[in-house]
């Protein structure tokens, strides 16, 4: 039988320990959007520990608008996870670059209601959208084009909010049709909406991702690599784990089962296994993007993207990359 002065120094010990290997972890912060499930990857890398493999003592912090562009060039977060956010302040001369992709095909898709068979059967509709210029209408006006149609000359977009606004409005009749993610594909089929198109099935669209600085690739980029190999983790994980998933949505997104399965059975197959950035896909992002901040001159990748940390980082993982 241990003494208590042994009992006592040995919890002590462990205290003592545990506050040591907190205090030597490096301190970062992530930014993230809100609660869509295509940004989970580094919120479950926090949650599951693998920042914490890496030696971070990660702080997760929602942000939407232009705040994140501004908090990355600022310092007062380290990396944020929309990549059109990187991609527009390059353009525009920010130091911003894409350095990795966990979701290179977004899983949003068109929905509509149920007297219409396919996409071109939508000329002379109204499409609810969140915002004009928003990711929304541009994935929209992405998928219409796809099968034939001119979002500007063939369809009139009209602003009805977010995803349960949007379902609101077209069961009123004020809308046709509009885009969803999970949950809202979910939501929308209980309404009895059809999902026509999916957009992860028409084309590559990177969405959730890693942005960070030009200076902090130069001067940390052992950091970046290490929550790159982070992000890639949980992509893996999400992938092979729906039960354990589906959990961590419960949780994180304070929802039931029945929208954390569908949620998760909507946007499992999007996230990548190895955080590639697909040139094709981002070339869409891109134009886009030059629309949005008015810009028609020629934008190279090397301009947005800064792969080579990224290419280390699969190579210690044991991946090949694309």
């Amino acid at each position: 039988m241990r003494c208590p002065v042994t009992q006592i120094l040995g919890i002590l010990f462990s205290i003592l320990f545990f506050y040591a290997s907190v205090q030597s972890a490096d301190k970062i912060r992530i930014g993230y959007p809100g609660p869509a499930a295509s940004f989970i990857p580094l919120q479950l890398a926090r949650s599951n520990g693998f920042l914490r493999d890496e030696g971070f003592d990660a702080e997760i912090i929602q942000m939407a608008g232009n705040v994140p562009t501004t908090a990355l060039i600022n310092g007062d977060i380290d990396y944020f996870t929309v990549i059109i956010n990187g991609v527009r302040g390059a353009i525009l001369g920010l130091p911003l670059r894409i350095v990795a992709c966990y979701v290179p095909s977004n899983p949003v898709v068109l929905i509509v209601r149920p007297e219409f068979k396919s996409v071109r059967e939508l000329k002379g509709k109204t499409i609810g959208i969140q915002s004009f210029g928003g990711a929304v209408q541009v994935q929209a006006s992405i998928i219409l084009k796809h099968f034939g149609l001119d979002p500007e000359k063939d369809v009139k977009f009209l602003a009805t909010g977010d995803g349960t606004s949007r379902l609101a409005a077209m069961k009123q009749g004020l809308t046709a049709a509009t885009m969803g993610s999970a949950p809202v594909d979910h939501l929308a089929a209980k309404m009895g909406f059809v999902v026509l198109a999916k957009g992860y099935e028409l084309f590559s669209y990177p969405n959730s991702g890693l942005v960070t600085t030009v200076k902090k690739i130069k001067e940390r980029p052992d950091e970046v690599k290490k929550v790159i190999k982070a992000g890639i983790r949980a992509t893996n994980y999400i992938r092979a784990n729906r039960e354990e998933t589906i959990q961590f949505l419960m949780r994180q997104q304070k929802i039931d089962r029945e929208i954390a399965a569908a949620t998760y059975d909507s946007v499992a197959k999007a996230f990548n296994e190895d955080g590639s950035v697909p040139e094709d896909g981002l070339r869409l992002v891109i134009e886009e993007a030059k629309k949005s901040v008015k810009v028609d001159r020629e934008v190279r990748f090397s301009e947005v993207t800064e792969l080579a940390i990224l290419r280390d980082a699969q190579k210690e993982l044991g991946i090949k990359g694309k």
